[in-house]
Parts: C-alpha cells; structure tokens; sequence
C-alpha cells in the first residue's frame, strides 16, 4: 500500500468500510479501523474515525466486548462521492 497523506486518510476509511460492505448491522470493531495502513498512520487514522462518528458518517455500536462502527446508510451518496472523489485524484 502506498504511504497516505492526511488528505487521504477519511476517503480511504471510507473506502475501506465500503468494500468491506461494513453497513447497518455489519460492522467491525474501532480498534481495527487502521488495520492495512502504515503503522505510523495510526494515530491520525483513529482522530480521522473518531471525527466520522462525530460528522455522523460512521456509526457506533457499543458493545460488551468493545466499541463497534458502521457506515451509516442515510449517508451512502456523499460517503460514494467522497470515495470517488479521492479515487480520480489517484
């Protein structure tokens, strides 16, 4: 995987939940939202997720076993565009 830049960081979490069609009731544990990115990227990808769940394009499940997240359906056209957006830059 190439190195990300901070302007590549929302779009490629998006992009991410949606191939993995992490939607509604399928979704994936916060701690594993930086999982495939370099390592030092970390930090920045988990404030990047944290501002999606405040800016509502991701949603929390809280579970008993740790913090779970979604995308959220209502926002499927501007979560598509971000993604293609960011694609054509490529």
């Amino acid at each position: 995987m190439p190195d990300l830049v901070d302007e590549d960081i929302v779009p490629w979490v998006l992009d991410k939940f949606a191939r993995h069609g992490w939607w509604k009731a399928k979704h994936t544990s916060f701690d594993n939202i930086q999982k495939g990115a370099p390592s030092h990227m970390a930090k920045k990808i988990k404030e990047a997720a944290e501002q999606l769940i405040k800016d509502g394009f991701l949603i929390k499940k809280p579970t008993g076993y740790g913090l779970e997240v979604s995308l959220n359906f209502d926002r499927k056209n501007e979560i598509f565009d971000i993604i293609e957006r960011w694609k054509s830059k490529k």
